[in-house]
């Protein structure tokens, strides 16, 4: 009611051409767009609006009328005719079919991880169009970890898709990490479509040993007190074959001595 409000202030006066709307406009897929039909005449005839779609009239002056078209799925070209004059005029309306984001789902992979390794943040914001436009934003409470800017078109809905890689720090855990998603269509003659996803909490643990890395260095543990082991019994053994060698022939010399000395007394 506000539009026809509107619609009936413009088109005030006789001769004037009146404010007929934009020629572009922007509707959500299943949604009704309000189509103001005037004329550039004060009396015109025959003023419609043809299409095929489901149109109620809402509000008709002379000038003018306010169509409600309901439940537009794709892109549509809306003409509204009438005679001036004798003369038949056209205005053409084209309504653009947008898919703006109605769910944002965010994936922390995995949900559970140790201080200091690295964990995934993955968003997706299931069947937008056009891309063109649509700016995904990953945040750690309020702060912005990554943002992504789509650029191009598609005919049909698709999935928007943003991962990012990043390490887990202690305070990780006591924040909240969210994903939003913006579709900006004011250039397109429409609006700002905003949508923000369930928050969703990591679980950061203590770093765990590296159960590999501990093994090893067990193995050269071992391995060191093995060969410290050896050297030292084979410096023991070593010590005493080298003393029991030097006693033998202490003994034998000294006979030998004895038996020379023995000899020589004798003659």
């Amino acid at each position: 009611m506000l539009t026809a409000f509107l619609v009936l202030l413009c088109c005030r006066g006789s001769g004037v051409k009146a404010f007929q709307g934009p020629e572009h406009l922007m509707v959500g897929s299943g949604e009704f767009q309000l189509i103001n039909c005037t004329a550039s005449c004060t009396d015109p005839k025959k003023l419609v609006l043809e299409t095929h779609l489901n149109k109620t009239l809402l509000e008709s002056q002379a000038q003018w009328k306010l169509f409600k078209v309901a439940n537009i799925s794709k892109d549509e070209k809306l003409l509204c005719s009438f005679t001036c004059g004798g003369r038949q005029e056209t205005k053409v309306f084209i309504v653009t079919v947008f898919y703006p984001p109605k769910q944002v789902l965010l994936t922390l992979w995995p949900t559970s991880v140790a201080a200091g390794t690295l964990f995934t943040i993955e968003c997706r914001v299931p069947a937008v169009a056009p891309l063109e436009g649509l700016t995904v934003t990953l945040l750690r409470g309020t702060e912005i970890l990554y943002i992504q800017t789509f650029v191009g078109t598609a005919p049909s809905p698709q999935d928007a898709m943003v991962s990012h890689n990043t390490t887990a720090h202690r305070e990780d855990g006591h924040h909240n990490f969210s994903c939003e998603a913006q579709m900006d269509l004011r250039s397109h003659g429409g609006g700002v479509v905003h949508r923000v996803s369930d928050p969703q909490r990591l679980e950061v643990k203590e770093p765990e040993p590296n159960t590999q890395m501990v093994i090893i260095i067990a193995v050269l543990i071992v391995l060191l007190l093995v060969f410290v082991t050896f050297v030292f019994l084979c410096f023991v053994f070593s010590q005493k074959w080298h003393r029991g060698r030097t006693g033998y022939y202490a003994v034998h010399d000294h006979w030998r001595r004895l038996i020379g000395s023995h000899r020589a007394q004798t003659l």
